[in-house]
């Protein structure tokens, strides 16, 4: 796993490992006093086939505090050295870039995709036929680091909820995003990188969110063979919700979605889909005036068939964005938790049996 730590006015991007003996001691991986530090636009790590760990953060280039770019950096002894930062996208224009996702995609590559702002502005009309929206691209990075192309999987979309992807059996890698239209429709889609290339988008279901602004509230998607299932939070109709919807054709359509909150949720999902063909789903949700982490497991066409909280916040500050892992029939969920002295990481582990 990876995250930030503040020491003086430096930041650090750090990141430790898990193995049968427990956790290693935290790793450095990068700092700087330039760097881009939000709560909802965070570090994130992979691990090629290979043994070849990849971490990524953003680091501020512009004058404006949406002039910023993405880095990754790559450790081929197990996070103790460290190569020097690349670039994934190939512009280099005072832009926002960020909300990376990253997944093996081979023995020695990984998929890489972005939102992308290089649309924004009159001087970048020309990057794209729809100018000052954002952009979903892609590339793929190689463990001896060179990339691949730079292309656009969607050229507007909303501009600053999280991404996410995930594998099928055959090697098609799911990307989910929360798209926008002309009329400010912010409803979920999943494209296919295929052998031949990124497929055409999917809308995963027509909520029909109108909203002239970004909710900060990205989708989640899992895949297992054929198997696919997405999670994500909409305001449809003035109506908080999360929902789940599944796909049974390697994510080329998905089937009526399930709700899975309790009614008053604010979202921040994920997902992992397991064997039996459930899902399951994190998110926060207001309970009692106070954050509560939700875990769901979840059927199709039927919702959830087991559910706990997991972890309660009567803080003034947030728990921020969950995120789930999963190694073998454990689940880890870190998420951030604010105390008297500030901020601190805490992972909670969940054995498949305890909502079986």
């Amino acid at each position: 796993m990876s995250w930030l730590e503040h020491e003086g006015d430096q930041t650090k991007v750090m990141m430790g490992r898990r193995s049968a003996q427990g956790w290693s001691e935290p790793r450095l991986v990068h700092q700087g006093s330039d760097l881009f530090v939000n709560w909802a636009d965070f570090p994130g790590i992979a691990l090629f086939d290979n043994g070849t760990i990849a971490v990524h953060w953003l680091r501020e280039i512009g004058p404006s505090s949406f002039d910023y770019q993405v880095e990754i950096a790559l450790s081929r002894d197990g996070g103790a050295s460290w190569s020097e930062p690349l670039i994934p996208h190939e512009d280099r224009s005072f832009a926002q870039h960020g909300f990376v996702s990253m997944l093996p995609a081979g023995a020695e590559s990984l998929a890489v995709i972005w939102l992308d702002g290089r649309a924004y502005g009159a001087d970048r009309s020309e990057a794209s036929t729809t100018p000052d929206a954002m952009q979903l691209r892609a590339t793929t990075l190689i463990s001896d680091g060179s990339l691949g192309r730079d292309v656009a999987v969607d050229l507007q979309t909303c501009s600053c909820c999280q991404t996410s992807l995930a594998a099928t059996g055959d090697g098609t890698i799911l990307a989910a995003y929360r798209d926008r239209t002309d009329g400010e429709i912010r409803d979920i889609s999943v494209a296919r990188l295929t052998v031949d290339g990124w497929q055409r988008p999917v809308t995963v279901h027509n909520d029909g969110w109108e909203l002239a602004g970004c909710p900060v509230n990205g989708p989640a998607i899992a895949a297992d063979g054929h198997d696919a299932a997405v999670a994500w939070f909409t305001g449809a109709n003035d109506l908080a919700a999360v929902k789940v919807a599944f796909s049974d054709d390697a994510g080329r359509s998905f089937g009526a979605p399930v709700r899975v909150d309790l009614g008053n949720p604010m979202g921040r999902v994920d997902v992992e889909l397991l064997e039996d063909g459930t899902a399951l789903v994190s998110w926060v949700e207001w309970t009692g005036g106070n954050e509560a982490l939700m875990l769901c497991r979840a059927e199709r066409e039927i919702g959830c068939v087991a559910q706990e909280v997991l972890a309660t916040n009567s803080a003034g500050a947030s728990v921020n964005f969950p995120t789930m892992a999963r190694l073998g029939r454990d689940i880890f969920i870190a998420r951030t938790q604010p105390d008297e002295t500030g901020d601190r990481i805490a992972i909670r582990r969940v054995r498949l049996t305890e909502i079986d």
